[in-house]
C-alpha cells in the first residue's frame, strides 16, 4: 500500500517572496474622470467631453480672474473619461474589476474618489439600492469567486498587529460558538482563484476626521463617542491602524451590513453646496486572507508563515471646498479647513514623488504631515496599484474648484508606482491536490455504492496521481495533422492508465481522476 504522510515535512515549506518577479518595473497612477449629469437644464456648463480620454474646460464669465484675461481654455487627458451616459457597471468594469483580480492573486490595491463637494464621489463609490457603486460590486464578485473555497469562520484570526494566525478546527469551533452565544447583480466569477488555497474575507472601516483616525466598527452603541486611533508600522513596515476592528464576513450581504453599521457613525453635515456632505475621508478596506491546504487538500496548513494577506482600500475623499461659497462657520469651518489641509498634503506628497522620480533627487516625502497620507504611505512606496477617479460637476459655478482638481489629476498621472509582484506561497506542495482528493473520494463512494467491498479500504498516495504532470494545454484541432494528434493523445491516455493499474485491482488509480 502507498501511504499518505500525516504531516508535511518542514523542508517542504518555502518563505514568501517580498516582491516577486516585477522588481524594478513601475506603472503610473491611473487617473479616470467621471462627469456628473447637470442637475438643472438651465445651468451653464464649463466642461465638455470631447473623446473617451479627453475633456475641454472653458472658463465662464463668473470665474475668478476671468476679466483680467488670465484664464484660457484647457484640455485635460485621462486614462478614460466616463461621460453622463456611463453606467455604474461601466465604471466598475473598467476601473475596479482589475483591482479585485489583483486582490485574488495576492496584490494590494488603492482606489480614491476625488473632487469638489457634490461632484458624485460617494455615488460612484457606494451608489444606491437601484444603482450599486464600486464597493458593493467589488464585494459581490469577490464572494462569487471564492464561494467554493472559503474557510469556516475563525480559522483565520487577526492578531491585532496587522497580521493573522491560523486556529485549529477545534479552536475555531469554540470561537464560532462564542459568537453565537454573544449574540445583486449578475456578475460573473473572476479567474485567478487558486483551488488549492482556502480564503477568508475581513472588513475594516475607518474615517479620518479633523486629522484623527476613528474606527467606525468599534464595539458599542452607535451613540458611543469613538476614541481616536494611532497609525503604526507593523513588523514588515506596513502602516496600519492599531487596534482597528476587523470583521470576518462570509457573504456580500454580511459585508454590506457591516458597511451600513459604519455609515451610521460617519460624520455627515449640511452645507450650502450639498445637503449631505461628508465631513471626513472614509476608508473601507477589504482584506483577503489565503493559505494553502495540506497535502490531502482538505484543511488549511497549520503554519502562519504560509498566509498571504492582500487588501483593497476604497477611499471616499471628502470634497474640497471654498469657504466663501459654503459660508461655513464654527465646526463646519474647522472641518473644511482640516479637509483642505489633508488634501493639500496629499498633493504635496505626490508633487515631491513626481519631482524625485523626474529629477533623480531624494527629497523627503512628508507623509506624516497628515494621517490620510501616512495611512497610505506603503501604496505610494510600491506596495500595490493606485487608481483615482476624479468626479466632476460640470456647472459653471464650480469652474474654479474644478480647474484646481484638473491640475492635481494631471500631476498625479505623472507619478510612477513600483509594480508589486505576487505574494502567493505554494508552500512546496503540488498543485491540483484538492481536486484530486475530491475526485478520488467521489470514485471510491461510487464503487462502495456498487458493492465493491475493497473500496472502503483503498489507501492511495494521491501524490502519485496528481503529480503525473500538468493539465494538457488547449489545442486547436483545425490543422491538417488533427487526426494524427487525436490518435497520439488517445495512445498517451491509455498508456498512463495502464501504468497506474495494479494487477490485484480491476480499478486503475488514475481512472478515478477521469482517465
Amino acid at each position: 500500500r502507498l501511504k499518505t504522510p500525516a504531516k508535511t515535512p518542514k523542508s517542504a515549506y518555502k518563505s514568501r517572496p517580498n516582491s516577486g518577479s516585477n522588481k524594478g518595473q513601475k506603472d503610473p497612477v491611473s487617473v479616470y474622470c467621471r462627469v456628473r449629469p447637470m442637475q438643472c437644464e438651465s445651468d451653464l456648463a464649463c466642461l465638455k467631453v470631447t473623446s473617451s480620454t479627453t475633456v475641454l474646460l472653458t472658463p465662464p464669465e463668473i470665474a475668478i480672474n476671468y476679466r483680467v484675461g488670465a484664464l484660457r481654455e484647457t484640455q485635460h487627458i485621462f486614462k478614460h473619461v466616463f461621460d453622463v451616459t456611463s453606467l455604474q457597471r461601466d465604471v466598475y468594469n473598467v476601473v475596479a474589476q482589475p483591482l479585485v483580480e489583483g486582490l485574488i492573486r495576492g496584490r494590494n490595491g488603492l482606489l480614491f474618489t476625488y473632487g469638489v463637494t457634490g461632484s458624485g464621489k460617494t455615488y460612484t463609490m457606494t451608489g444606491d439600492m437601484q444603482n450599486q457603486g464600486i464597493m458593493p460590486r467589488c464585494l459581490d464578485v469577490l464572494f462569487k469567486t471564492i464561494s467554493d473555497y472559503q474557510t469556516k469562520k475563525f480559522v483565520f484570526k487577526p492578531d491585532r498587529l496587522n497580521g493573522f494566525e491560523i486556529l485549529s478546527e477545534a479552536d475555531a469551533m469554540i470561537e464560532r460558538q462564542a459568537e453565537l452565544n454573544a449574540k445583486f447583480s449578475k456578475i460573473k466569477r473572476l479567474e485567478g482563484i487558486d483551488e488549492d488555497n482556502m480564503y477568508a474575507v475581513f472588513i475594516t472601516y475607518v474615517e479620518v476626521y479633523n486629522n484623527s483616525v476613528y474606527d467606525l466598527l468599534e464595539e458599542g452603541s452607535i451613540q458611543k463617542t469613538l476614541q481616536s486611533k494611532i497609525i503604526r508600522e507593523d513588523a514588515t513596515h506596513n502602516m496600519y491602524v492599531h487596534g482597528v476592528t476587523e470583521v470576518e464576513v462570509k457573504s456580500m450581504e454580511d459585508a454590506i451590513e457591516v458597511f451600513q453599521l459604519g455609515q451610521k457613525r460617519k460624520r455627515m453635515g449640511h452645507t450650502i453646496l450639498n445637503a449631505e456632505s461628508s465631513r471626513s475621508h472614509s476608508v473601507f478596506t477589504v482584506r483577503l486572507v489565503q493559505a494553502p491546504t495540506d497535502r490531502d487538500g482538505e484543511y488549511v496548513l497549520q503554519d502562519r508563515r504560509t498566509i498571504t494577506v492582500s487588501q483593497l482600500s476604497l477611499v471616499d475623499l471628502a470634497g474640497s471646498e471654498r469657504t466663501n461659497r459654503t459660508k461655513n462657520t464654527g465646526q463646519r469651518l474647522k472641518e473644511a479647513g482640516n479637509i483642505n489641509n489633508s488634501l493639500m498634503t496629499l498633493r504635496t506628497c505626490l508633487e515631491i514623488l513626481r519631482e524625485n522620480q523626474g529629477s533623480g533627487v531624494n527629497k523627503m516625502v512628508p507623509y506624516r504631515d497628515s494621517k490620510l497620507t501616512l495611512l497610505f504611505k506603503n501604496y505610494f512606496d510600491g506596495e500595490g496599484q493606485v487608481k483615482m477617479i476624479v468626479c466632476i460637476n460640470p456647472r459653471a459655478e464650480d469652474y474654479d474648484e474644478t480647474a484646481q482638481v484638473m491640475r492635481f489629476a494631471e500631476m498625479t498621472q505623472d507619478v510612477q508606482i513600483a509594480r508589486q509582484g505576487t505574494k502567493l506561497d505554494m508552500a512546496g506542495l503540488t498543485p491540483g491536490r484538492r481536486k484530486a482528493n475530491q475526485l478520488f473520494k467521489t470514485a471510491v463512494n461510487k464503487l462502495d455504492m456498487a458493492g465493491e467491498s475493497y473500496a472502503r479500504n483503498l489507501d492511495i498516495d494521491l501524490g502519485m496521481v496528481y503529480s503525473l504532470g500538468p493539465n494538457l494545454p488547449r489545442i486547436q484541432l483545425n490543422s491538417p495533422d488533427a487526426d494524427n494528434l487525436v490518435q497520439d493523445l488517445e495512445a498517451m491516455t491509455k498508456n498512463v492508465c495502464f501504468h497506474n493499474k495494479r494487477p490485484s485491482d480491476t480499478f486503475p488509480t488514475s481512472y478515478s481522476l477521469g482517465c
